[in-house]
């Protein structure tokens, strides 16, 4: 198959790798020309448990240079979404589908601007990958992908599991869902608890079960996200507070990709996240103080870069 990842980063050279290995036709696009041209010189160096292997891939910052594309993955940020999203369209032409694994909401409704919905695939990963250097990864965890079509449907459903399938066979362990849309926000809801305070504090993922106040903290926010879920009819899992724990605790040694938005100055997800809590609450009529806040100073933070 002939697969494009549009946005380059860590996550999407991972999956690009991946499938590239499994014998796929794969062409990464990012703008960011070291990463490219040390992709083409010397393949993508992958760090995994302190052992190293290279995959051979194509890259290019110019999509010009792809061609028409079956499936076009994007992993860009969310404020990067809809510019992808117009890439995504021409690659995929009349017939390509084009899924997004990102994080946060918002984004297959930004996709969908350009593609209908019974063409895009959404989803979510527990894979982790930390970027290293121009051409160089860490992948620093494994785990379940989740995915579904966009739109409703046993059509839709069977085309998941085509793709679910075909995941599988390149060691993406990955299952298909009807109900895509819970996946997210059960995604978000990890995301709403772990990033901003790891961000803010300088601290990695696990340390926020160290103390009772930052505990408690994660867990305010969580449940504000959960009272929107709920108003908004998402079905929520019963100990959702819990599973965000775990995911600290199974990923204790990661910074959280905010994190390392911060770290490095760069602008983050916040408004796809928590913000997207906050902007729901007010919608809804509800509050969610512990989200604003967490919004409000990160984005104060992001302001005041160098």
């Amino acid at each position: 198959m002939k697969i494009a990842v549009v946005g380059a980063g860590a996550m999407g050279s991972l999956f690009g790798a991946l499938l590239s290995e499994n014998g796929n036709d794969v062409w990464l696009y990012d703008i960011w020309k070291e990463h490219v041209n040390a992709v083409n010189e010397n393949g993508l160096i992958i760090e995994r448990k302190g052992k190293i292997r290279t995959v051979k891939l194509n890259a290019t910052v110019d999509s010009g240079n792809i061609g028409p594309v079956e499936l076009t993955i994007i992993f860009v940020k969310s404020t990067q979404t809809e510019s992808a999203a117009e890439t995504a369209y021409r690659l995929a032409g009349s017939g390509g589908l084009v899924m997004t694994l990102q994080n946060g909401m918002g984004n297959a409704d930004a996709v969908a601007k350009f593609i209908e919905a019974e063409r895009i695939l959404v989803g979510t990963t527990a894979h982790g990958a930390t970027m290293l250097g121009p051409g160089k990864i860490r992948h620093a965890g494994v785990g379940p992908t989740t995915i579904g079509m966009w739109a409703p449907g046993e059509k839709g459903h069977t085309r998941a599991r085509q793709f679910a399938e075909f995941f599988s066979r390149a060691g993406i362990e990955t299952k298909a869902v009807k109900d895509v849309r819970s996946v997210v926000w059960q995604k978000l809801f990890i995301n709403v608890g772990i990033n901003a305070i790891t961000a803010l504090t300088g601290i990695k993922n696990g340390q926020i079960l160290d103390l009772a106040t930052t505990r408690e903290l994660s867990r305010a926010a969580v449940e504000e996200a959960i009272d929107v879920a709920r108003a908004e009819s998402i079905k929520v899992e019963k100990e959702t507070v819990a599973q965000v724990f775990k995911v600290a605790e199974a990923t204790a040694l990661n910074r959280s990709s905010m994190g390392q938005d911060v770290d490095h100055q760069r602008q983050t997800e916040i408004s796809a996240i928590n913000g997207f809590i906050v902007r729901e609450a007010n919608r809804l009529g509800l509050k969610a103080p512990v989200n604003q806040t967490l919004t409000a100073l990160i984005e104060t933070l992001q302001y005041h870069y160098k």
